[in-house]
């Protein structure tokens, strides 16, 4: 009986490739800050989200860009990253994200998380 190495050796490199990308990832601490970060928007009450021209609700925002921090995670190391990398602007028009909160001017996304993400750290300490 022939046996075939081809599946363990499968396994081996991919337990190799995901140890590698653990060894690469973001810190817990910047993934905490930017969970904390798209919590934050999602419950956002009354907020519009101006992307390319069109609103989305605060549910539907924080889905987005955590598809975007998804699709993005090898060039994120911190919620700084995240903010630049994936909130700041679209990557196919390049126009910016804007926030609209309840009866106030928009107000560009990444201030607006800059803004959050200081208020973050200061309440955690650093």
């Amino acid at each position: 009986m022939i046996t075939r190495p081809i599946p363990i050796i499968a396994l081996m490199l991919f337990f190799c490739s995901a140890l590698g990308l653990r060894a690469e990832g973001l810190p817990a601490a910047e993934k905490s800050k930017i969970e904390a970060l798209l919590t934050h928007v999602g419950g956002l009450q009354d907020a519009k989200f101006i992307r390319n021209g069109k609103d989305y609700d605060a549910k539907s925002a924080a889905k987005f860009l955590r598809g975007k921090w998804e699709a993005n995670a090898k060039k994120i190391h911190s919620a700084k990253d995240f903010i630049d990398v994936a909130a700041t602007s679209s990557s196919t028009t390049g126009k910016p994200y804007m926030i609209r909160l309840k009866g106030a001017p928009p107000v560009s996304c990444a201030d607006y998380l800059y803004a959050q993400l200081k208020k973050l750290e200061a309440e955690k300490g650093g």
